[in-house]
């Protein structure tokens, strides 16, 4: 394994996705819900923590952020500009809305076309770009057609305002619903080694070539510490388990780009440890064969 400490540039070694099939990344990327508030809201306990770990995240290769309007609200978005503007020519930052936030841990649906496009205007002025490479719908609102959510974001894109679209928490229905209004870039579910109920979501987009990021990654830190199912099968190869569980999504699909949060470095680095991690093919069927 590469040590954590001598890390620059690991996150290559995940290997390489081109996204919307012109936008390269690497596929071990950051997902920045955490490095706010409890809750999702509000500042960060320690803003110049989180600030070191966006800046670390770069040095150890990551060239995909994953972030949203939602996540503070705003502040994620605030957090990325102060700490990486001007940004690296590589880096990929990808947003979303489609959420409301009414308090810590609150979340309403609202697709409405207008809203859609003025949270696309509030995200390219907070993170300080004039196009956002990938906007992600956070959740589709059954109140609103989908064709009129996606619509809105299609003319954003005409507009030179966004350069590809994605989605998140979505059946393959609905991912093939979308993918009639608009070309489909990306598609964000849960999924973990341990949570795999969007296994054929996974798996159409794995047909199709759209990049599939797992969110809770590491089903929510079921898979982290000393307590994990995956302890055992980690100690066998000198890794933490969930270096396991990343190097396991990277294994199991090509267009899988994982997108593990956390608010310290010290676990950014462990993270990204991941992608030096090779499994073989009876290793793979291993660790997922006991966690099914």
């Amino acid at each position: 394994m590469t040590d954590q400490h001598d890390a620059a540039g690991t996150a290559a070694l995940s290997g390489t996705l081109a996204l919307g099939g012109d936008l390269p990344v690497h596929r071990l990327g950051f997902g920045a819900m955490r490095i706010v508030g409890e809750g999702v809201w509000g500042p960060p306990r320690d803003r110049d923590g989180a600030l070191a770990v966006l800046r670390r995240a770069v040095e150890l290769g990551v060239t995909f952020i994953d972030t949203a309007d939602s996540y503070g609200p705003q502040i994620s978005e605030q957090l990325i500009r102060e700490a990486l503007h001007p940004y690296p020519e590589d880096l990929v930052i990808g947003t979303k809305a489609g959420f409301v936030r009414t308090g810590p841990g609150r979340w309403h649906r609202l697709g409405r076309p207008e809203y859609l496009r003025q949270q696309v205007e509030m995200s390219l002025r907070t993170l300080g770009l004039e196009r956002i490479d990938l906007f992600q719908l956070h959740r589709i609102d059954p109140e609103v057609p989908l064709a009129d959510q996606l619509g809105e974001l299609a003319l954003l894109r005409e507009e030179g305002k966004i350069r590809h679209i994605g989605l998140s928490e979505v059946t393959v229905d609905e991912l093939s619903a979308a993918r009639a209004v608009v070309p489909v870039a990306s598609v964000q579910n849960q999924y973990a080694p341990s949570f795999r109920q969007s296994e054929d979501v996974l798996e159409q987009c794995e047909k199709d070539g759209i990049a599939f990021l797992p969110w809770a990654p590491v089903d929510r830190g079921t898979l982290a510490g000393a307590e994990s199912p995956l302890a055992a099968l980690a100690a066998e190869r000198g890794v933490t388990p969930v270096q396991l569980a990343l190097a396991w999504l990277l294994h199991r699909s090509p267009v899988m780009v994982p997108i593990p949060g956390t608010s310290r470095v010290a676990h950014l680095e462990e993270n990204a440890a991941a992608a030096a991690l090779r499994l073989s093919e009876e290793e793979a069927e291993r660790i997922g064969s006991h966690l099914s």
